[in-house]
């Protein structure tokens, strides 16, 4: 039995409660692309923020080598610790105008484009930051799918990190060898000696290898890789004389 309700002087009567409306949930066939499409946009932003400051703990890559067998060697370092010389020799390899462009050079996709159309050895027009947003968030293998969202994490990486970080996590994450990751651990295995104190030929001889450092030697370089360094020793002077790679090097 329910008690009458009793109101004291001075008070307001008790609001008489009316049964509430359910609330509408849409469907799940609704939710879920929705929610997958925010995670696919705002999930990147915060994953590339992250590692704006944070080591980068890994890549698929290098999971990808654990697993095929190779014993995987890799120490991070900042990039005070690594030669200036093995910064622009990068550059002159992979990516003169790194600090010129905002992610992407125009004129080396055109470039790629013309080769690859005519039937050539395929070529790519990848810059040094289209190689770190792969290195770092994606897989290696080839296909529309990966190349966008290499875009996007480009884009999100130029907006996010100056350019000087772009270049310390590619360097840090760059394949010198079966299992040898990193710039500093490259520099041990083929010279015997720190990231910090390599020289300019050394520099260059790395930096040659790049494009596949599982066949090709840095510390017995056949000809291909000497032709290689030399083109990369001209463009290395280049590079100083005109200050090119300014964005990371000046402090």
């Amino acid at each position: 039995m329910n008690e009458p309700i009793v109101t004291l002087p001075g008070s307001k009567p008790a609001k008489s409660i009316k049964p509430g409306k359910p609330k509408r949930k849409w469907p799940l066939w609704v939710r879920l692309p929705l929610w997958i499409a925010f995670w696919l946009i705002v999930g990147p932003i915060l994953w590339v923020a992250l590692y704006a400051f944070m080591p980068v703990p890994g890549t698929y890559l290098m999971v990808q080598r654990a697993f095929q067998g190779d014993h995987i060697q890799r120490q991070g370092v900042s990039i005070n610790n690594i030669s200036p010389h093995l910064v622009r020799a990068v550059m002159a390899g992979e990516d003169a105008k790194f600090c010129a462009h905002h992610g992407f050079d125009v004129e080396a996709i055109q470039k790629a484009l013309k080769n690859n159309a005519r039937g050539r050895k395929l070529r790519g027009g990848s810059t040094i930051s289209q190689q770190t947003a792969k290195n770092l968030f994606l897989w290696p293998q080839r296909s529309w799918l990966r190349k966008g969202f290499e875009a996007y994490f480009t884009v999100l990486m130029e907006v996010l990190w100056p350019k000087r970080r772009i270049m310390e996590t590619y360097l840090n994450a760059a394949e010198w060898g079966d299992g040898v990751f990193g710039a500093e651990l490259a520099a041990r295995a083929n010279f015997g000696k720190f990231a910090r104190d390599l020289t300019r030929t050394e520099a260059a001889r790395l930096a040659a290898i790049l494009p596949s450092p599982n066949k090709w030697s840095a510390d017995a370089p056949g000809p291909l890789v000497r032709s290689r360094t030399a083109r990369i020793l001209g463009n290395m002077r280049v590079i100083e004389n005109e200050g090119l790679a300014a964005c990371v090097l000046r402090k």
